[in-house]
């Protein structure tokens, strides 16, 4: 049995030149312009954060084994700070998409489906 729910005949089907004009379209441009200042910069800096963990590993064993308190050294707490790192840039991204991209991109998919 198929899940796939077919559009009502109320809406009509888009076709490729429907997608080329919103895709041509300033407001569509915008929403990419807006969604790339926010990702680039993010995986730049995520990135940098775990090449610097990984040389840190590779290169600077002493400083990763200190101790910090009891068995906990500076590497463990950088890894878990990896992991922190991720769930907050997934949660900023969250925010990000809630107020600056999703109103925008159901703007144009209004915009598509009411032409």
């Amino acid at each position: 049995m198929s899940t796939t729910e077919f559009p009502s005949e109320d809406v009509p089907l888009a076709t490729g030149e429907r997608f080329v004009t919103i895709q041509d379209s300033p407001e569509f441009a915008e929403l990419r312009r807006k969604l790339r200042r926010f990702v680039f910069p993010m995986t730049a800096l995520f990135l940098a954060w775990y090449a610097s963990y990984v040389l840190l590993g590779a290169f600077a064993h002493d400083f990763m084994a200190a101790k910090v308190f009891g068995n906990v050294n500076v590497g463990l707490l950088i890894g878990l700070g990896q992991f922190l790192t991720t769930f907050v840039i997934t949660g900023l991204y969250v925010r990000f998409a809630d107020r600056e991209l999703d109103p925008r991109a159901a703007a144009i998919r209004a915009e598509a489906q009411a032409s």
